[in-house]
């Protein structure tokens, strides 16, 4: 798992396929994982909470060392700002953590303040 993809990792992504509702989120994370499957929920096998996946198209290609299929995929950790608000990332974000709607097939999702800083951080007084 690289926090730093490229575009071009993620040619053949048709969709992205959220699982919960991003509305409330402030960032997930992304991941590109290996994977036996072009489409459909991947595997999952973190702590926490598979919160999405991209689809790949029937002309993506799987990798010549492995023969699997790298996809997306966007979770939380459970010390993440969602699932714990005051906890290491009540202001701040991990790396890999990107703005869920900046998130586009093929497209790496973007860092903007809201997936950095969070609302606790936007709210915080200027000097702190």
């Amino acid at each position: 798992m690289s926090s730093m993809l490229r575009d071009s990792q993620l040619t053949g992504e048709t969709q992205v396929v959220w699982l919960e509702d991003i509305d409330d989120l402030d960032y997930v994370r992304q991941a590109l994982d290996k994977v036996i499957t072009r489409r459909g929920t991947p595997r999952y096998e973190r702590d926490g909470r598979l919160v999405g996946y991209t689809d790949l198209g029937r002309d993506a290609e799987r990798d010549e060392d492995s023969g699997l299929f790298a996809r997306r995929t966007f979770f939380l950790l459970p010390h993440d700002r969602p699932n714990d608000p005051v906890g290491p990332y009540r202001v701040g974000a991990p790396g890999e953590a990107v703005d869920p709607r900046t998130i586009e097939p093929g497209r790496v999702g973007a860092k903007t303040p809201r997936s950095q800083q969070g609302r606790a951080g936007q709210a915080a007084p200027a000097g702190r």
